[in-house]
């Protein structure tokens, strides 16, 4: 009989994880009631002195307001949803293609030419926008959604592959020969038996590319620029806040809009993110 009693150890991590997660929840509990506060307890006082007379502290919602309803904020939200969709769905499909030939078909330089897009994942990201902003010109791509897209597309694909890869290699092999002897082609292999066993890593890697490109401000303002009609949620946050440092609380307030459709994505995700970061780890 297996006999429960007190355990020190056990104890001492609960109290260290739960300390670490407070110390991470601080910055966000900072940000939060920012964005509550007016311009002039922003600009006259930190957030912690809200703590020490809290039922005197002067909270209001104009700076969600603001964000909302003269900022422009609708138009950015809905570039972002234009950008970050697409841009999530097309490398997700392509890399699953790519992952699926590395993992299970033979062909010339199958290692090397795997090798060399793993490797493309070290490449510092500023290295390339010279190059590619060149291109962009002459193609007239720059300041246009789809340029974006194909350029988060290149960016996100080595990773992608790499992640899609590890969990492919990995799926029973009897499952390929079984449908081969079917007659079952490559593409129907991938699409009925290869992806519906994938859901959790495809979930993981699409969630880290959603969160990415959902709050990229680099790639945004080099290959799009500041065009109003273009302009995502990332750019449009960096523009809140005036040449003089003024405007904190509605940098905070838009900071908490923007974050909601990130949250809503990963609660939703969150058991097949689980699964996904696990898969590989143990084998039967």
């Amino acid at each position: 009989m297996k006999q429960s009693g007190f355990r020190p150890g056990r104890l001492l991590l609960h109290v260290f994880l739960i300390g670490i997660a407070c110390v991470w929840l601080i910055p966000t509990l900072g940000v939060l009631i920012t964005s509550f506060r007016t311009s002039f307890d922003v600009a006259h006082t930190g957030w912690w002195t809200v703590f020490k007379d809290p039922l005197n502290q002067h909270f209001t919602l104009d700076s969600y307001r603001t964000v909302i309803e003269k900022r422009s904020m609708d138009r950015a939200f809905i570039n972002s949803f234009l950008i970050t969709v697409p841009a999530t769905l097309i490398p997700l499909t392509i890399a699953s293609f790519a992952a699926m030939a590395f993992a299970w078909m033979r062909f010339p330089f199958r290692l090397a030419l795997f090798g060399f897009i793993v490797a493309l994942v070290s490449v510092p990201l500023q290295a390339t926008v010279i190059p590619i902003l060149t291109a962009y010109n002459r193609l007239n791509l720059t300041g246009t959604i789809p340029g974006v897209w194909l350029v988060h597309t290149g960016y996100g694909l080595p990773l992608i592959i790499y992640f899609l890869h590890s969990f492919f290699k990995d799926l029973p092999r009897e499952l390929f020969d079984s449908a081969a002897i079917d007659g079952a082609s490559s593409t129907q292999i991938l699409r009925r038996i290869v992806l519906p066993l994938s859901v959790p890593a495809l979930a993981s890697i699409g969630i880290f590319q959603f969160l990415w490109v959902w709050n990229d401000l680099f790639v945004a303002l080099i290959y799009l620029g500041g065009a109003p009609k273009v302009t995502p949620l990332t750019v449009s946050l960096s523009n809140l806040v005036g040449s003089r440092g003024e405007g904190w609380e509605l940098l905070t307030a838009a900071a908490f809009v923007s974050s909601s459709v990130p949250l809503v994505v990963f609660l939703t995700l969150q058991r097949y993110f689980v699964r996904g970061m696990l898969a590989g780890s143990i084998k039967a």
